[in-house]
């Protein structure tokens, strides 16, 4: 990493990598300053325009209301800075009802800041080239190509609900992508980290992704309602109002999970590691994921929709 740093403090000792990262790399500085997470962003093949300094103007706004999160330092083009935050990470498994309470209700505080946002939210159609994909894979002896290839079609299936499910709406400015890799619990509550894909997004949405990813383990066969309902019921004590039911709860966990897969099809096509973003190990094991995973919860949308009954 080619940062200045300077502006944290002399370091007290060697910047060290904390591996995990789906799209970008992490590291943890301390000076004598304190302690900091820097991220070096992902140039190489970014999926989505960064805007910097919405996003960070949107950080500062929601620290200052009190949202559990790391403190946003500085920010630009190629690297951010927290301050670091001490917690447990939130294993991929339903999480205690009083913590996915709270969480919704930190969406509805998040959701009622007023902040500028110069951007509207732009949707470009979710990518058809699935059998192309697979041919490529099939060529280069990717080891995921068989799975690829079966389900091709259903790829393609995919994509044109994504493309189709009506978004009743409304639209709020929110962080996008609360999961359990994105959280850490200090002392049983919820931290929100990782705010770079913040900006607009439907309601539903945002609360469906958020809901269902607390309330399951890696799969779909051991979903808590429970867990799914008091994400809602936060989010109603916070003070929001829950959006009609429908398929558009789950469209933007599906496309986003789509276009995620893709990305990382498309790294391991390459046959080498990049810079920046995630290790090809990393990328293949999201590729895997991704193929296994989303024909099944494509298939359950029915079971999914029951939830919010």
């Amino acid at each position: 990493m080619t940062a200045d740093l300077s502006h944290l403090g002399a370091p007290i000792g060697p910047m060290n990598r904390v591996h995990g990262g789906y799209a970008n790399r992490m590291y943890r500085l301390d000076t004598d300053q304190g302690s900091f997470a820097v991220k070096e962003m992902n140039s190489a093949d970014r999926r989505w325009a960064y805007h910097v300094e919405d996003v960070f103007r949107f950080e500062r706004a929601a620290f200052a209301a009190g949202i559990p999160m790391p403190e946003p330092i500085s920010a630009d083009d190629h690297t951010l800075v927290h301050r670091w935050v001490d917690g447990e990470t939130v294993p991929e498994e339903p999480v205690p009802a009083a913590y996915a309470f709270e969480i919704g209700e930190i969406l509805a505080r998040i959701h009622a800041l007023d902040v500028e946002w110069t951007h509207a939210p732009v949707e470009e159609p979710a990518s058809r080239d699935w059998p192309e994909l697979a041919e490529r894979a099939v060529a280069t002896g990717q080891p995921w190509a068989g799975e690829l290839a079966s389900h091709a079609g259903t790829f393609l299936a995919i994509a044109h609900f994504v493309d189709t499910c009506e978004r009743p709406g409304p639209v709020v400015l929110t962080h996008r992508d609360i999961q359990p890799w994105n959280l850490l619990a200090r002392d049983g509550r919820p931290v929100v980290l990782d705010w770079e894909l913040s900006g607009m997004l439907d309601l539903a949405g945002e609360l469906g992704s958020t809901a269902l990813s607390l309330a399951k383990g890696r799969g779909f066969d051991d979903i808590e309602p429970a867990v799914f309902r008091s994400v809602l019921d936060g989010y109603i004590a916070g003070g929001g109002a829950l959006p009609p039911s429908g398929p558009s709860w789950f469209v933007f966990m599906v496309g986003g999970w789509l276009g995620f897969t893709r990305w990382n099809i498309l790294r391991c096509l390459a046959g080498a590691e990049a810079g920046t973003g995630p290790g090809l190990a990393l990328s293949h094991e999201s590729v895997r994921n991704g193929l296994r995973g989303l024909p099944d919860m494509y298939g359950r949308l029915p079971e999914l929709e029951a939830l919010l009954a």
